[in-house]
């Protein structure tokens, strides 16, 4: 298997786990606070991959230990953070859509920021196509909004987030390996937590952690979706590249919409079939361009 085949497969693999992380969030939210499932979620990822790869490395100069800080701040303490409490402020097709804009503001980053990754109109057209159809995955067929300027500017901040994530993972190499290099962000975006449980007067409560409706979800956060799905992505981020990675992520919406039928038994409507088929085919364009290339127009004899 080539290394760019491997990389898409990882990709799809990790926003076809983030895409039913929905589901297990929402009914974690009835229990714990946001800041609670965030802290929790990862201490428990990081914990498992300290297992897997006990070993100590000495500090690799205060350039990239910075630079791990900037990836564990931006793609696990702001992007989450920002994303929970836009949930409370407005609708949470609000959010999934805001969010759902870090594929192009990756690409856009990348054009900036990172050599190499530009932006083609394949690139331009794929989005825009994968756009429209999470508009439509996500609104449902709904026609009448509610919205809520700071929480739609907090939910589009998440999708700055995990672009700045995106590209900055790809400027730093794992010498030590990916588990490692996973287990780094997770220790920083552990750090910049804390004034976060600070201010919410975080405290373990074991009996909540204990119980039936709290821990399966938990560790589905925590070991599949985070300590799994992080080394998975980062991999996928250093096969194919920021930008080819992050166009995935127009599937997540379309991932949530089946896990929502199949387990909270919801309706499907032709307008979120018609927006899924809309993100595959972006998806699609995005990477191989147009199916059927335009034909040269001839000139008149």
């Amino acid at each position: 298997m080539s290394p760019t085949l491997r990389g898409h497969l990882l990709a799809l693999f990790a926003v076809s786990v983030w895409g039913t992380t929905f589901v297990s969030t929402k009914l974690l939210l009835l229990h714990l606070g946001p800041v609670q499932i965030l802290f929790d979620r990862f201490l428990l990822a990081w914990l498992v991959l300290w297992l897997l790869h006990p070993v100590w490395h000495r500090p690799e100069g205060w350039r990239r230990e910075l630079l791990y800080a900037a990836l564990g701040a931006s793609g696990v303490t702001l992007y989450f953070l920002t994303e929970n409490y836009a949930l409370n402020l407005t609708q949470a097709s609000n959010v999934g859509l805001l969010v759902a804009s870090a594929p192009l503001l990756t690409a856009l980053f990348a054009h900036f920021f990172t050599p190499g990754e530009g932006l083609s109109r394949a690139l331009l057209a794929g989005s825009g196509i994968a756009f429209a159809g999470v508009a439509l995955v996500m609104f449902n067929g709904s026609v009448v909004l509610e919205l809520n300027p700071l929480g739609d500017i907090l939910a589009l901040s998440a999708g700055g987030m995990w672009a700045i994530y995106s590209n900055l993972l790809k400027r730093i190499e794992s010498p030590h390996g990916m588990l490692h290099l996973t287990r780094k962000i997770f220790f920083y975006g552990l750090v910049t937590m804390l004034p976060a449980l600070w201010l919410t007067g975080y405290r373990i409560e074991p009996d909540m952690l204990a119980s039936n409706g709290v821990w399966p979800h938990l560790l589905f956060l925590g070991l599949i979706a985070s300590a799994l799905c992080y080394v998975v992505w980062n991999k996928s981020v250093q096969l194919i590249g920021a930008v080819r990675a992050s166009n995935y992520i127009y599937l997540i919406p379309a991932i949530t919409l089946l896990t929502a039928v199949i387990v909270l038994d919801e309706r499907v409507t032709p307008i979120a079939l018609a927006g899924a088929v809309l993100i595959v085919g972006g998806v699609y364009i995005a990477e191989h361009g147009l199916p059927f290339p335009a034909r040269r127009r001839t000139e008149k004899q």
